[in-house]
């Protein structure tokens, strides 16, 4: 296989994106679960990591309701990156390899260069909107050192804050299809292609144009399945994560040519 880096050197024409049929994500999630099977310990190492980590992080945050919100927010942001492994395991999955969990690691350093430059442009997003939150939560009289979950109850249940409730959901709403855009195919394609990072966003940008149907179906699977893990305590992401980190990998096979 090329690597994209050839393809800009030699002249050649950079990976096609293919059409594909509106319950393809459906496949994705059947061959994510095989590839589970196939690699239950790393992968499921994987899927413990994420919950472990998510849990400390949702602790450190009970007294920070803005802070609470975003990391639960930008979970949806940073996962493609941290799906990098389980995209690498599929991969080594499908040329007949069993790598141990710490063997996946090496990924990164395999086109680090790209992986970082995207990691630090999800990592730019993210701080926005850390940012545009804690102004917002800010001027509703949130504060450090009260109840996060009692706060946002209160704030949900209290009728008086819907536009505002709105407007955040909207606005993050909008930044998350952004992210997911550029980020459908770009982690595993600048594993698989060795890319770069602006060649691989784009060709993200323009396999969801070309399958906006389909894609957005996925994109509603993949925040229902990660809503349903964060309501198990993030216990559920230990097999649920997996899944979906796989299901990328096989989203990728059928977009890119």
């Amino acid at each position: 296989m090329r690597h994209v880096s050839d393809f800009h050197g030699s002249g050649l024409p950079i990976p096609g994106v293919r059409r594909i049929a509106m319950d393809r994500p459906f496949y994705w999630l059947r061959a994510g679960w095989r590839d589970l099977k196939a690699n239950p310990l790393p992968s499921l190492a994987y899927g413990l990591l994420f919950a472990l980590c998510g849990d400390l992080i949702i602790l450190a945050t009970l007294d920070r309701p803005h802070l609470l919100t975003v990391s639960i927010s930008g979970f949806f942001l940073v996962g493609p990156l941290l799906a990098a492994g389980l995209n690498e395991l599929s991969r080594c999955n499908a040329d007949g390899e069993k790598p141990f969990f710490i063997d996946t690691l090496h990924c990164f350093r395999r086109n680090g260069e790209s992986l970082a430059i995207f990691g630090l442009l999800l990592a730019l997003v993210g701080l926005m909107w850390e940012r545009f939150s804690a102004i917002a939560f800010a001027l509703l009289g949130s504060e450090t050192g009260i109840d996060a979950h009692a706060f946002i109850v209160s704030l949900l249940l209290s009728g008086e804050h819907t536009a505002f409730i709105a407007t955040w959901f909207a606005l993050g709403g909008v930044l998350a299809l952004c992210v997911f855009a550029i980020s459908v195919v770009s982690v595993p394609m600048m594993l698989d292609h060795n890319a770069d990072m602006p060649t691989a966003t784009v060709t993200s940008v323009r396999a969801f144009l070309l399958n906006t149907g389909p894609l957005l179906l996925w994109a509603v699977m993949l925040v229902g399945l990660t809503l349903l893990g964060f309501a198990t305590l993030l216990f559920g992401l230990v097999v649920i994560m997996p899944i979906l980190g796989h299901a990328t990998w096989h989203a990728y096979l059928d977009l890119v040519e």
